[in-house]
Order: C-alpha cells, then sequence, then structure tokens
C-alpha cells in the first residue's frame, strides 16, 4: 500500500511539473468549447418533426397517417404511446405530437355536414416556438388540405395546439458534456500511451521492474492519479461553462462523477494497450491519434449520433466514446438517472474490462 501511494503522489508531482502539458491539454478543450459555444450559440438548425400517436388504429386513422408521411416538409414516425411521445417532446427529440384518438375514425366516417369539425390534440413545444410555429402551420395545412378535399370545402377535422414545456437546450448544453467526454479520451489514450512508451525507452520501467513494485500496484498508481487529474479538470470545463455560457448539471453529481470514472477506465485502458503495441514514443503518437481522431467525428462529440447515416449506425453504437458523451449529455441535460442509463454503463465498463485484459497481456516493461 505504501508504494502504491508513493507511485500515485509520485505521477500527480509529474503532472504539475509538467505545466506546459497541463495547460495545452486543458487549454485547447476550453478554446474549443468557448470558439464554438460564441460562434454557434445556443441556436441551430430548424428541423421539423412529427410524432403520431395513433390510438384509433382504422383504415381512416392510417389514411391521414399516409398523408403526412408523404409531406416532405416535416418527419413523421409513429407511435402507440402518447406518455413515451410526450416525453420525446419535452426532452427536444420531435416537435410536435399529434393525437389520433380512439373512435377517430367512427367519427369521420358517420359525420354530417352539420356537425362540427373533428378535434384532434396536438402538442408543441414551447421552448422552441420557431420550430413549432412552423411544424403547427404544416400540420394545420395538412388537416385543412385534406378535409376540404373531401367534403367539398367544408373543414371536417380541426386541430387543437396544446403547448408543452419542454427543456430548454441550446448547442452549447449538447457541446459541453462532448467536450468533457473528448478530454477524457485524449488525456488518456495519448497520455498513457505517450508516457509509457517514453518510460520503456529511457528504461524507468526496466529499473522498477527489478524491485518488488507489483505491475497491478502499478497500474492502480497510474489509475488514482488520473482519475484526481482527470476529475479536477472535468470540473474546470464544467465551471467556466457555468460562468461563461449558464451550463448546469440536471442530474446527479454523483452520476456524473461515476461515468468520469468508467470512461478514465476505459480510455486508460485502451492506452495501455497502445503502449504495448508501440515500439517507441513515437509511433505510440500516431497510433494513438489514429484511434482517436475518428471517435471525435463518430462518438457524437460534436454532432447527434442520430444525424449520422444509417450505415455508420452500427460502428458508432459499440464506441465507447458515443457511450460516454451519452451518458454525460443525458446526466447533465435531461437529468437522467443511473437506471435510465444502464446500458451505457454496462457497454463502459466491458470496454474497461475487456480492454485491461488485452493490456495485461500486451503490457512489457522493456
Amino acid at each position: 500500500m505504501k508504494a502504491y501511494w508513493q507511485l500515485t503522489l509520485a505521477q500527480l508531482r509529474i503532472f504539475s511539473r509538467n505545466r506546459q502539458v497541463l495547460f495545452f491539454t486543458l487549454l485547447f478543450p476550453l478554446i474549443l468549447m468557448i470558439a464554438l459555444g460564441t460562434f454557434v450559440g445556443s441556436g441551430g438548425g430548424v428541423s421539423i418533426s412529427l410524432s403520431i400517436v395513433n390510438e384509433d388504429d382504422t383504415s381512416a386513422s392510417k389514411e391521414l397517417v399516409s398523408l403526412f408521411k408523404e409531406n416532405e416538409a416535416m418527419t413523421v414516425d409513429e407511435s402507440d404511446d402518447l406518455k413515451a411521445a410526450l416525453d420525446r417532446l419535452e426532452k427536444g427529440d420531435v416537435q410536435i405530437v399529434m393525437v389520433l384518438p380512439k373512435g377517430y375514425g367512427d367519427s369521420i366516417s358517420t359525420r354530417t355536414e352539420q356537425d362540427p369539425a373533428y378535434t384532434l390534440p396536438v402538442y408543441y413545444n414551447e421552448t422552441n416556438m420557431s420550430a413549432s410555429q412552423i411544424g403547427l402551420a404544416v400540420v394545420n395545412a395538412t388537416i385543412d388540405q385534406w378535409s376540404k378535399k373531401e367534403t367539398n370545402y367544408t373543414p371536417i377535422v380541426d386541430i387543437e395546439s396544446k403547448g408543452v414545456r419542454a427543456l430548454d437546450i441550446g448547442y452549447i448544453d449538447f457541446l459541453v458534456p462532448g467536450i468533457v467526454a473528448m478530454m477524457i479520451m485524449s488525456n488518456n489514450m495519448n497520455g498513457v500511451a505517450g508516457q509509457i512508451s517514453a518510460w520503456r525507452e529511457r528504461g524507468i520501467l526496466r529499473r522498477m521492474q527489478g524491485t518488488r513494485l507489483k505491475a497491478s500496484t502499478f497500474i492502480a498508481a497510474q489509475i488514482t492519479a488520473r482519475l484526481l487529474l482527470n476529475g479536477l479538470q472535468a470540473l474546470l470545463v464544467l465551471l467556466i461553462a457555468n460562468l461563461v455560457f449558464g451550463v448546469n448539471v440536471s442530474g446527479s453529481w454523483l452520476v456524473l462523477i461515476g461515468f468520469v470514472i468508467l470512461g478514465t477506465l476505459a480510455f486508460m485502458a485502451l492506452g495501455f494497450i497502445i503502449a504495448g503495441i508501440a515500439k517507441n514514443p513515437e509511433s505510440a503518437g500516431p497510433i494513438a491519434g489514429f484511434a482517436t481522431f475518428p471517435m471525435l467525428f463518430l462518438g457524437g462529440v460534436f454532432f447527434p449520433i442520430s444525424n449520422m447515416p444509417d450505415f455508420l449506425q452500427p460502428i458508432v453504437k459499440i464506441l465507447p466514446i458515443a457511450h460516454l458523451s451519452t451518458a454525460l449529455r443525458e446526466t447533465m441535460n435531461v437529468g437522467t438517472s443511473l437506471t435510465g442509463l444502464w446500458v451505457e454503463g454496462l457497454i463502459l465498463s466491458g470496454w474497461a474490462i475487456v480492454a485491461f485484459f488485452i493490456a495485461s497481456r500486451t503490457f512489457k516493461w522493456e
């Protein structure tokens, strides 16, 4: 235990003395966050998506659903659960939710010209009025065009719009968790691979092997030191994001810290694998860069994973950075509990366990 604490403190001293590395590993994510947050701001492009809850499931309701799906002005999906659809609306995943209540088909088929128009409930996002107003206009126009066509310009269906107070999430709220995930990945994969390779080339690891030091003690001290460093850096990024852009953590800090730890373990293990297969520090850097660069763009750091092409989705869904950025984003922006993030936790744990097993086989003292 004494050797473990001595190695941990020694590693922290190495970090503190190498102020140039500390400065740039922290400065780059901060500059990137402030630059993108300033230029892009909290806004983004307006995209309209409609979720139709078809509780009626008759030929009349299916006809109306088909009509909306033919409209190229918005993306349309069907759901059979109103609560789930409204949850998506509150999270900002869709802009409009329209309900086709049970009995809609019967009412339309038996309606006479003297009867009032049938009213469909339509929910919209109050915190994104630009998209909501466009979406409501498209829904109104589609309904109006269909109903007038059916009854010789006499409307038979109307909508009742209902505002839902959704999460007010801008691009900077999306970006900050991604920046934290990127920092964890870069610090551990590039940092561990480069440092261990350099120590091996300089003979430091060989001298350590000559003592009674166990490999498990050495790795445990490395993990502890980097956990402390990553935790402090992540806290500083979140503090600056709060002061400059007003970004807050909606969920549990314990869950957030837990995923910072899991991400650190997973990417540290990958860093040890790279250090094990790299012949020297000069090759460790390019190998780490070759692994991290694609993950910056495929892992949901800067762009939503759902916006990526379908052929990339299977690859994206196995990347550790994708699950780390999703977990941090869900915790910070939505306030999702640990039970709602068990998939991300399980996959990151699996990456850490498998990668450490492989690292134990590839790790070399000299």
